[in-house]
């Protein structure tokens, strides 16, 4: 089994590759023109890939017009993947905003106010 989870996690690191390239060269939207893809989960059968991303906006506006975007453009970048990579089929695409980011961002301001306390 180690050999296939190794298959799963190169594939996942080869679609963050082409997703990022695709967001960056081929999708025109400028609702996604700011995302970074952050990680990409498959799953074993390789039937669905989940695809994180991180927005430089906090806005939840700015947060929803993205999801639209990726949504709108899930057809285009799946196709691009069918092309791009050589396996049998092209898994279904789900994109969620990575939470890990605004995580990160809570734990610095509360360092901060904590800092700012000591002074």
């Amino acid at each position: 089994m180690p050999n296939k989870r190794y298959r799963v996690d190169r594939l996942a690191e080869q679609i963050q590759r082409e997703v990022d390239d695709i967001l960056l060269k081929r999708v025109r939207d400028p609702r996604v023109q700011d995302i970074t893809i952050t990680g990409v989960d498959v799953t074993g059968d390789l039937q669905q890939a989940t695809i994180y991303y991180s927005l430089l906006s906090d806005k939840a506006s700015d947060g929803e017009k993205a999801q639209q975007g990726l949504d709108k453009a899930k057809g285009l970048i799946r196709s691009e993947l069918g092309s791009r990579l050589n396996i049998f089929k092209t898994p279904e695409l789900t994109f969620r905003r990575d939470p890990s980011v605004a995580y990160g961002s809570r734990i610095d301001q509360l360092i901060n106010q904590l800092h700012k306390q000591e002074r």
